[in-house]
């Protein structure tokens, strides 16, 4: 089992209890999503139907109760619903609307029934805009098509004698196993889209929605309801826990400044808030004879002191990634972080402008990071804690997709074998401690992060 699996609760105390039920992966209808592109995913053809959960729920299909298939598990529908672990969150997703929380948003934004809003069926459904087969039922939420791409163009050849994954492609499937493609449709609601009820605004985080955080590699193995066994990998080929976890964060940087770049990125006079740091603004205010600092200047953001900066965890944690993959990227990368973050204190088209200039550069990041063999983890951990990026973690949310990411980093060393389990659970720990360092955003303490943070990546690279 992943080690990540077994340090779940502590993640979700982290990052809010309601997090994985309400922030679902949702596969939207073309290919001109900001961050998603024709090469990345296959479009529906224009006869392709949604055909429902139970279209894959046959006993010789995916609907067994004990994983004995002998070339897929054939239990994915057990595993999809499981009632208690955030496996089945993406069953629960409907479901999750009826309960008092989100009656409660939807009454304060005056959205009316949150099971028939848009803005909530969005992701917490599958697609309803296009056609649906006869078993095509909404109180299913998050189901296997959402992800997969609607079925009607593939799902008779996907059981047919001899059907190849190309085939399924090219007929419709979404290509799950490249990184960028299954970044593309994960960040249509673990982020937001430009579509239709697939954005969370600041408008929703006021009235109860929780905070959207996202980690690729993290949540893929969360949903993985699949074995990556020889079959797998002998269509599909062998996934790169790495690669993913770095393309992801590439991606949900593309995806954030085009967003913000867009009609999005604003609220009458403000800007769309959801874009800026929470934690920059929500603190406590403080009137006594010594200030006190509620803040830290970070080396990485020129922007002046009391500005809400820009989210920037993935921007961070890129960096680090690409220093290793792709130092003049890098290089370029740091340059238009900077541009953009002095932009924000000019004018709304000049962020604009800077915004998608560095989105271009975090895209040519995602291509080369799918790419990149070879080990990696050791160095981008080092990267992570070196002098460069350690300091840039002054701010909650980045500092949350660093522990995130230092975990990642460590279970690929495990599965590649360049770490023992038994080495790697001695150094629990100190990741542990890390977590503990940002279970609660109102109690973050920078320095004591990057301390914990600093031990736990000391005590990797010895394992090197």
């Amino acid at each position: 089992m992943d080690m990540r699996i077994a340090r779940l609760t502590r993640y979700t105390r982290m990052a809010t209890a309601g997090v994985l039920l309400a922030l679902i992966c949702l596969y939207a209808m073309s290919a001109d999503v900001p961050g998603r592109t024709k090469s990345a995913i296959a479009a529906p053809t224009a006869t392709a139907a949604y055909q429902g959960v139970a279209s894959c729920a046959g006993s010789t299909c995916h609907g067994r109760m004990v994983g004995d298939g002998k070339a897929v598990r054939q239990d994915e529908l057990a595993r999809w619903q499981e009632p208690s672990t955030p496996g089945g969150a993406h069953s629960r997703a409907f479901a999750v609307l009826a309960g008092t929380r989100g009656r409660q948003i939807a009454a304060t934004l005056g959205l009316g029934d949150p099971m028939r809003a848009k803005e909530c069926l969005g992701c917490h459904a599958s697609p309803t805009a296009g056609s649906q087969g006869a078993r095509f039922r909404i109180e299913d939420g998050v189901g296997c098509e959402t992800c997969h791409g609607p079925s009607g163009g593939w799902i008779a050849s996907h059981y047919a004698a001899g059907a190849s994954h190309a085939a399924n492609i090219a007929a419709g499937m979404i290509p799950l196993e490249r990184p960028q493609a299954r970044a593309a449709v994960c960040l249509d609601c673990h982020y937001g889209s430009a579509h239709a009820g697939q954005f969370v605004s600041h408008g929703m985080m006021a009235a109860g929605h929780p905070r959207i955080s996202f980690e690729l590699d993290l949540f893929s193995t969360l949903q993985a309801h699949h074995a990556e066994d020889g079959d797998y990998i002998a269509r599909k080929g062998r996934s790169d826990g790495v690669a993913l976890w770095a393309v992801g964060q590439a991606m949900a940087l593309e995806r954030a400044l085009t967003l913000y770049a867009g009609p999005r990125g604003t609220q009458g006079v403000f800007p769309e808030f959801t874009f800026f740091d929470c934690h920059s603004c929500h603190r406590r205010i403080y009137d006594q004879a010594d200030r006190m600092m509620t803040w830290e200047v970070n080396p990485g953001r020129p922007i002046p002191a009391g500005m809400p900066p820009f989210n920037d965890e993935n921007a961070i944690l890129l960096l680090a990634a690409a220093k290793v993959v792709a130092p003049a990227l890098a290089a370029r990368l740091d340059n238009d972080s900077r541009i953009f973050h002095a932009a924000l204190a000019l004018d709304r088209p000049a962020a604009a402008a800077a915004a998608l200039r560095l989105a271009g550069t975090a895209r040519m990041l995602a291509d080369a990071l799918a790419n990149a063999r070879g080990d990696m983890a050791f160095a981008i951990t080092d990267q992570i804690a070196g002098s460069a990026i350690g300091p840039r973690f002054t701010d909650y949310a980045g500092s949350a997709q660093a522990v995130m990411a230092v975990d990642t980093l460590l279970n690929a060393l495990v599965r590649s074998g360049r770490v023992t389990v038994g080495a790697a659970a001695g150094i629990r720990g100190d990741i542990n401690r890390a977590y503990a360092a940002v279970r609660d955003p109102n109690g973050y303490r920078p320095s004591d992060f990057r301390a914990a943070l600093g031990r736990a990546t000391q005590a990797i690279g010895a394992l090197r």
